[in-house]
């Protein structure tokens, strides 16, 4: 059985719960409502959530672990010389799921019967030629050893996704009957049914707080593994970042950090004052009208595609600020400054007007949420219009202006088309916005790009990268609520 008709089936029986619940509640009550200890839809809901609960969060702690179990099993199979000549067991395993998905399409379409998949060899059979004939591509040669533990993985899925189906509709048909036998007139349905909603919003917001803390132990865990085969003061403290597929790279932060903060400080100097100044005028100066035709139109900028900020660095503000500021005496300016259109205050200049919607939309709600009252007080105090703006309503908006700048420095920091084709991919320390640079997101994804060796070092130093942009922002959010803190109280 599929995965979705079983979703569907779940949902079917948490419907039937419901009206069942509902109808054998008044049943109880002889149809007398005041009867009831609870209104009747709590009882319906309260089998539903017997009948539907448990067994969807048994499918997706299923369907999340499975394929972490089966891949155990499977490598237990394969032989660990596979290992060098691979290069990695990740991009072995990936392989094996690549083939296993194949084999899986083939046995739908009709073209291989699982028997026929089971005894497949490749001296016998040309494999890659009849999953072609489907619209499955393998990228290299099929090895035995592949075939063998794609053959097994299927077997270990079948048999899993079989144990899933049959664990799933007892789950709930045990619940339903549970909870319908327990439905009478003098049980304290909304009781249960609002616990059950507590428990899922405790479980809502553990799942948040759960996949951060996994995304820092992934990262956490490659970063010691980086560590244990490149020196950490190297990292932390050398001065050069040189990364050599074959071996001694140099690998320091120190150079990406400085390009990251440097073209991140541009363009909040774009954007802040931008978004702000923008922010006042709409939310304390603007008439209805213009206000409702410029918000939305500001807006837009958020909804653009990076990779469109990237081509209007790359073919627009780069070659703008050439023209202005290099070609020596063929520029506007006669000046020699900039030597090609990739450089810092081209991505800074981009990243700061991409930028200014998070500032502006998110100041502009702030400034509206403070009272009228505080306005009205200080106007009838005599103050002008602009002196309550300053001295009574930025005081009072000041946590959520610091809260909307602190989000345009994170999203500064963690962008990375615009800086991949507006400020170049050089690594090094200067104070001269018009020369290149690059930022530690574009090296992650530069170091995890190709078909290179994943227990290298210049390829787990993304890793390492990552995790010290996990610090930074982290930082930044607690120097953010130390501020927040410090004027909140000085206003109070």
């Amino acid at each position: 059985m599929p995965t979705f008709w079983l979703i569907i089936i779940l949902l079917a029986l948490s419907v039937a719960g419901f009206l069942l619940g509902r109808h054998r509640a008044l049943a109880t009550a002889d149809g007398d409502i005041r009867a009831l200890h609870s209104l009747p839809s709590y009882y319906g809901v309260n089998v539903a959530m017997w009948a539907g609960v448990p067994s969807l969060a048994l499918l997706a702690s299923w369907l999340l672990l499975q394929p972490m179990l089966i891949e155990t099993r499977v490598v237990k199979s394969i032989p660990e010389s596979m290992f060098a000549e691979t290069g990695s067991l990740n991009l072995l395993m990936s392989d094996v799921r690549r083939l296993a998905e194949g084999l899986d399409l083939a046995e739908e379409r009709g073209l291989l019967s699982n028997d026929q998949i089971n005894a497949l060899d490749l001296e016998s059979s040309n494999l890659r030629v009849e999953l072609g004939t489907i619209g499955v591509a393998l990228g290299s040669e099929i090895l035995p050893e592949v075939l063998s533990a794609a053959q097994s993985y299927r077997g270990f899925s079948k048999t899993g996704h079989l144990a899933m189906v049959v664990a799933c509709l007892g789950l709930a048909g045990a619940g339903f009957v549970y909870a319908l036998l327990q439905t009478q007139k003098d049980l304290r349905a909304r009781n249960l049914v609002e616990r059950g909603a507590m428990a899922l919003l405790v479980l809502a917001a553990s799942l948040a707080i759960l996949t951060t803390v996994g995304i820092v132990l992934s990262m956490l865990f490659e970063t010691v593994n980086f560590f244990g085969l490149h020196a950490w003061s190297d990292f932390f403290f050398g001065t050069t970042w040189a990364p050599n597929f074959r071996g001694d790279s140099e690998l320091s932060i120190l150079p990406l950090l400085w390009g990251t903060l440097y073209i991140s400080a541009i363009a909040l100097l774009v954007a802040v004052p931008v978004g702000l100044f923008a922010a006042i005028y709409l939310s304390e100066y603007a008439s209805p009208a213009v206000r409702t035709l410029a918000k939305p139109l500001l807006e837009i900028l958020a909804g653009i595609p990076t990779i469109v900020y990237g081509l209007f660095a790359l073919l627009t503000v780069g070659p703008m600020l050439l023209r202005f500021f290099g070609q020596g005496e063929n520029g506007l300016l006669g000046l020699d400054w900039m030597s090609g259109a990739t450089s810092v205050l081209t991505a800074g200049f981009v990243m700061g007007i991409m930028l200014i919607p998070f500032v502006s939309s998110l100041s502009d709600d702030i400034i509206n949420a403070v009272p009228q009252t505080m306005r009205d007080g200080s106007l009838g105090l005599g103050a002008t219009k602009s002196e309550t703006i300053r001295q009574v309503v930025l005081p009072a908006a000041l946590p959520g202006i610091v809260g909307a700048i602190l989000l345009a420095a994170s999203r500064a920091i963690g962008e990375t088309m615009i800086v991949v084709m507006g400020a170049g991919a050089i690594a090094k320390f200067s104070g001269n916005p018009f020369e290149s640079m690059t930022t530690i997101t574009t090296r992650i994804v530069s170091q995890l790009t190709g078909d290179t060796d994943f227990a290298s070092p210049e390829t787990l130093v993304a890793f390492a990268l990552g995790l010290s942009l996990f610090v930074l922002t982290l930082g930044l959010n607690v120097l953010a609520l130390i501020i927040v803190r410090k004027y909140r109280e000085q206003y109070d």
